[in-house]
């Protein structure tokens, strides 16, 4: 069997702990790797040289190459916290944070569970009303300690939740409220001023050149680590080795990082755009945190690279030729029935990667390459990878409709494409025009079946929903996707709002035009107040919903949105029979 360096690619080869088999697609990827050897493509991305993106400020946001070196002549700080935090036998902490600030946490709770002498993690990157009050219902505020993780320090969501968890810890501890909060953020933010005036146990800064999905080992990812009882020294001696593998003296063909990069920037030109990434089960959130890693470097000015996570693995007749197939296998706790189903997609000619992870604790090797890798493919596919200037249009929106309901007591409504029984379905101007000509007979059914018929081969189907995050409703959004992955054999993605208004959103908006999007949106049951606010939790998740509505139709991307009552169980259930008639 060839190696790397003598540029055999065909059969399954090692780079590392990373693997492959790409068939027809080796010449272009060596032809790359060529390519990018001789422009010395890792000296200079290690040289901060904006020119291998765009050559505008790129060079200003790669503190993240430099973070691991500096967390670990931190570690003394991490182990402090985690003592103190152990000491003071909290049974709960809380992150309150978004995108970036929460994600990483997220996959962290998720693969290393509740540590037996430190509290329990709850990530609430939610403002659905219910999510907030069944997180408020699960802590004793006495005995809980609050992460409030913003960069900016400006971020509505973080915000309204300190202010929601401030207030009600302070009907029970007093005074000594402040000593329940933490807060992660960049130097001479707005919250680090609101904790100073607050008088927080701690602020620990961020770094102002990391964006915040590259925050994953800077104090964003290591600080709610320590508190959870993570060895924090583990997973930053796993990233170290990374780095140095990826170093700037590493051969792009011998570089796991700009490897793996190299691969999905060169598929993606080549027409798979589509990374699925395959995820042993103890490590299935992973895919969650590389989903917004990807999906908000990559997506803008109209290309991107499309990440694909929890998507369920099925038949290889199913894909079309759209997929590169990313697997990251937890060697300790493997499940052979994916092996099968990789190996099987691998046989039947499917470019696949293959990354192995010794144990949990290298995650913190795989942050860091893929960091590298997004960097990577964002210079092949010609963007700026550190910008997300469709995000920010998303929030405009957002605040012009907040204005509007502060000074009318009522927020604007889309147009009512047709009402049937539970379901409220909406339109923009542009999408009410197809679904009247394409659509023989008005009916839910009819609507909802011309949205899909929509689909062709290259494109993908996005759920958005506006829903409580939990895993009862998420595998309810499973099912339907299921159903029209395999009768349009095509990508499909879901996100839960307004979460994913900071990770794919992005990509949704900027991104190539190939998304067909249903949105789900719900009444609430009961508001919740935000003190401080004229509005409440679901007046503000309604608003985020409407400005991504917007953003969305100002890009004349295909989209429905369809309402439905508060009992959102049952109203999926019949949604997912609904789809099910259609795509029989």
């Amino acid at each position: 069997m060839a190696n790397a360096a003598d540029g055999g690619l065909a059969q399954t080869q090692k780079v590392g702990a990373l693997s492959y088999s790409l068939g027809s697609y080796e010449k272009p990827v060596k032809d790359l790797l060529n390519t990018l050897k001789s422009n010395k493509f890792t000296s200079r991305l290690w040289a901060r040289d904006a020119k291998l993106w765009t050559g505008e400020d790129e060079d200003k946001w790669l503190g993240w190459l430099l973070v691991v070196t500096e967390q670990i002549k931190n570690q003394a700080q991490f182990d402090k916290l985690s003592q103190t935090i152990k000491e003071r036998k909290f049974t709960h902490a809380v992150l309150l944070g978004m995108g970036g600030s929460s994600l990483c946490v997220e996959v962290m709770r998720q693969v290393f569970g509740k540590h037996p002498e430190h509290p329990e993690m709850i990530v609430l990157d939610s403002v659905v009303p219910a999510q907030v009050e069944a997180a408020r219902a699960q802590i004793d505020p006495a005995k809980t300690v609050f992460i409030v993780a913003s960069k900016s320090g400006s971020t509505t969501e973080p915000n309204v939740l300190c202010q929601y968890f401030y207030d009600e810890t302070k009907k029970v501890v007093g005074d000594k409220v402040g000593e329940h909060f933490i807060a992660i953020t960049d130097p001479g933010s707005s919250m680090e001023k609101r904790a100073q005036d607050w008088k927080f146990a701690h602020i620990f800064h961020g770094v102002p050149s990391i964006g915040g999905r590259f925050s994953a080992l800077s104090n964003f990812g290591m600080i709610p680590a320590a508190v959870m009882g993570i060895n924090t020294a583990e997973l930053l001696k796993h990233a170290e080795s990374m780095v140095k593998a990826c170093g700037a003296d590493a051969a792009p063909e011998h570089n796991p990082g700009v490897m793996l990069g190299t691969i999905m920037g060169t598929l993606t030109e080549e027409g798979r755009d589509k990374v699925t990434i395959i995820a042993s089960p103890a490590i299935h959130s992973l895919g969650t945190w590389l989903e917004q890693l990807i999906a908000e470097s990559t997506g803008k000015d109209d290309r991107g690279i499309i990440p694909v996570a929890s998507e369920t693995l099925a038949d290889p007749a199913v894909y079309g030729e759209d997929r590169l197939f990313v697997y990251v296998r937890l060697e300790s706790e493997a499940d052979r029935e994916q092996d099968k189903k990789v190996e099987a997609l691998e046989k039947a000619g499917n470019p696949v990667v293959k990354i192995a992870l010794p144990d949990k604790l290298h995650l913190g090797a795989e942050f860091f390459r893929w960091e590298i890798a997004t960097a990577t493919g964002g210079a092949i596919i010609g963007i700026n990878a550190f910008n997300q200037p469709n995000v920010q249009e998303s929030k405009d929106f957002t605040k012009e409709y907040l204005k509007e309901y502060e000074t009318k007591g009522a927020l604007p409504t889309n147009t009512l494409l047709f009402e049937e029984g539970i379901f409220k379905l909406y339109a923009d101007e542009a999408n009410t025009k197809t679904f009247k000509e394409e659509t023989a007979e008005p009916s839910a059914k009819g609507y909802l079946a011309t949205h899909l018929a929509q689909l062709d081969p290259g494109d993908y189907f996005g759920i958005n929903a506006y829903i409580e995050c939990v895993p009862r409703l998420e595998e309810k959004l499973q099912k339907i996707r299921d159903l029209v992955m395999k009768k349009h054999q095509v990508a499909t993605t879901v996100g839960f709002g307004p979460r994913f208004l900071h990770s794919t959103g992005q990509l949704h908006k900027g991104g190539p035009n190939t998304g067909v999007f249903l949105q789900i949106t719900c009444d609430d049951k009961k508001d919740l107040a935000i003190p401080g606010e004229k509005f409440g939790f679901s007046v503000l998740k309604e608003a985020q919903s409407l400005g991504d509505f917007k953003a969305l139709s100002s890009r004349r991307r295909r989209l429905l949105r369809v309402h439905l009552p508060a009992d959102i169980d049952a109203a999926l259930d019949k949604l997912y029979e609904l789809v099910k008639e259609i795509t029989a």
